[in-house]
């Protein structure tokens, strides 16, 4: 089971939560195979796209895990 936090990176979460691609695409993470957004936060990504880190997290979690 893979659980986010405010500390995931971005590369992290394709891999443990692969569900959640389409969640970052929508607040504008266009770019997730980009070098600079795999090393990114889940933090550092809520601030640049100005959205709620405790929210996006708590929306990534919430997601099931492919079985």
């Amino acid at each position: 089971m893979g659980v986010v936090t405010k500390d995931t990176t971005i590369g992290d979460i394709l891999r443990i939560k692969p569900a959640a691609a389409p969640l970052l695409m929508e607040i504008g993470m266009h770019c997730l195979g980009c070098p600079a957004s795999q090393g990114e936060t889940v933090e550092e990504a809520a601030m640049v796209h100005g959205v709620n880190a405790d929210d996006l997290v708590a929306q990534m979690n919430a997601i099931p895990d492919e079985q």
